[in-house]
């Protein structure tokens, strides 16, 4: 049955045909679409409408298409979450159902940076504590997490069977209230992707976070990198 049914532009009648088709169970998570000849002919649009609808649903992370091989449909995002909520990596894998877990890669204390000593409005003789992870959903890795944090918060010290650097740190009387995100994109990393068993085409989320204390003080600054494919980001706009 072809999907000429409307006044809409042809492509946006494939992308909500295609998603539907996604949605129903015609074409399964990580099953491969028909041709680009055969989905033309099936919905009786030509394929330069076709490439137009997938080149969309590319950037929306609905399919992925693989140079050579063909389309496929992406599985859905394990993992949503509303960017406004500042919701620990925890709390996140905790929602959805899975059991959190960590696997540390390194922690050390190191000087302050230039770019450190602006973050935190710290001073050159004060010590940063660098600390990756690895995050994991029913053990399988999901983020990597680069997390850097002055050692003068720490008053109860640093242990790593911690899996929350929130709870560590209301250890110290330290809380959260706020923080200052920055999303980019990013394709295949050449060291992490590969922790985090991805595909060459799994895109990640990197998020870069400031986060401040009830006092307004910088404490934290992270780099969580998500896969693209286990995590959903929203936000909610309102009108002004």
């Amino acid at each position: 049955m072809t999907i000429k049914s409307d006044n809409r532009h042809l492509y946006l009648q494939v992308i909500d045909r295609l998603k539907s088709d996604i949605e129903n169970g015609v074409y399964k998570e990580r099953e491969k679409l028909p041709s680009e000849f055969d989905l033309a002919k099936h919905l009786g649009v030509s394929r330069a409408t076709l490439r137009e609808a997938l080149r969309i649903l590319e950037e929306e992370n609905v399919v992925v298409r693989r140079h050579g091989v063909g389309t496929f449909v992406n599985p859905r995002p394990l993992f949503t979450s509303g960017i406004e909520q500042l919701n620990s990596v925890t709390n996140m894998i905790k929602q959805a159902g899975k059991v959190p877990g960590t696997i540390f890669l390194s922690s050390h204390e190191q000087g302050p940076t230039e770019e450190d000593i602006r973050r935190f409005n710290c001073s050159i003789e004060d010590e940063i504590l660098v600390v990756e992870r690895v995050r994991t959903a029913d053990g399988d890795p999901v983020v990597y997490c680069i997390d850097k944090i002055p050692t003068k918060y720490f008053q109860t010290g640093y242990s790593h069977s911690e899996e929350s650097v929130f709870r560590v740190l209301e250890k110290s009387g330290i809380f959260i209230s706020h923080a200052v995100t920055h999303i980019e994109p990013l394709g295949y990393h050449e060291k992490i992707s590969p922790i985090l068993n991805c595909e060459p085409e799994t895109a990640l989320l990197l998020l870069k976070q400031m986060h401040f204390d009830q006092d307004e003080q910088p404490v934290l600054f992270s780099l969580n990198f998500f896969r693209a494919d286990q995590f959903s980001f929203h936000v909610i706009r309102k009108r002004i």
